[in-house]
């Protein structure tokens, strides 16, 4: 990316004591309930006390700190409840995937899919058809079956194992093709595979000749928000490609993580 004003990774552009507040934001809010005393602000940010507590009580006064006793002793303030609410009503999952959505889109040359993850169901949200791809008919808002898709079983991997066999317990585990998985051992064994190596499959499993690669991202609580996907024609993929859009997907699904706060909690990279 170039270096221009308005990209954000660039040093030239930042103002060191605004920096060092928003880094004071994040210690704090990783150190729990219990907060952080001047002194403990101080070796966290390498600074003086001194400054310490003028970032402290700054931050304060803008209700991004407040204290509690004993101590007294700097947690995170009740404005951000506010500033929170206002950033979930003004940003939906969708606009902050969409960049990664083209972004990914373009390195496979296939078309990606955004899901979002409703109680263990892949919803998707968006599309961006690969140029000079095949259009493939996949209507948005529409829920799909989650033992069928890619999308929906790597949002099944990471799903508790009895949720996820009440589910599909409950489901009707349609057999679509000859491929498609509908008994629960079998799936069951798959969803492990998917942990193991953070992307899913759908190999001809909804759609004969049709070919998805999936894997899913997570938010700031830890849990399976949704997950990403490709589309492509199976008789386009080797088995080498398989490994190669596994990771590209699992890669761009880590980043779209990241913007929400969020990690994969197996930790495969």
């Amino acid at each position: 990316m170039p270096n221009t004003p308005s990209s954000a990774t660039d040093d030239r552009y930042q103002v060191q004591s605004v920096a060092r507040a928003a880094r004071l934001l994040n210690i704090v809010a990783n150190r729990g309930p219990e907060g952080l005393n001047v002194t403990e602000i101080a070796e966290q940010l390498a600074v003086a006390k001194s400054t310490a507590l003028s970032l402290a009580r700054t931050l304060a006064s803008a209700g991004l700190l407040r204290t509690v006793e004993p101590g007294p002793r700097y947690v995170l303030g009740l404005n951000l409840l506010r500033l929170g609410d206002l950033v979930g009503q003004q940003t939906s999952i969708a606009e902050v995937g969409l960049p990664i959505l083209r972004e990914l889109s373009s390195a496979t040359g296939m078309t990606a899919r955004l899901a979002m993850n409703e109680a263990g169901y892949p919803v998707f949200l968006e599309r961006i058809d690969g140029e000079g791809s095949i259009r493939f008919h996949a209507p948005l808002g529409q829920r799909e079956e989650p033992h069928a898709t890619a999308a929906g079983k790597a949002i099944l991997a990471y799903l508790d194992g009895d949720d996820v066999r009440q589910l599909l317990a409950q489901a009707a585990l349609t057999r679509f093709t000859p491929k498609t998985l509908t008994d629960v051992t079998s799936l069951m064994t798959e969803l492990d595979r998917v942990r193991s190596e953070g992307y899913s499959l759908d190999d001809e499993e909804e759609a004969e000749g049709v070919f998805c690669v999936g894997a899913a991202f997570f938010g700031h609580h830890g849990g399976c928000v949704g997950a990403l996907s490709v589309t492509g024609l199976k008789v386009d993929v080797s088995h080498r490609r398989v490994r190669e859009l596994g990771l590209s997907v699992r890669d761009h699904a880590d980043r779209l993580s990241a913007l929400l706060g969020g990690a994969r909690p197996d930790g495969n990279s």
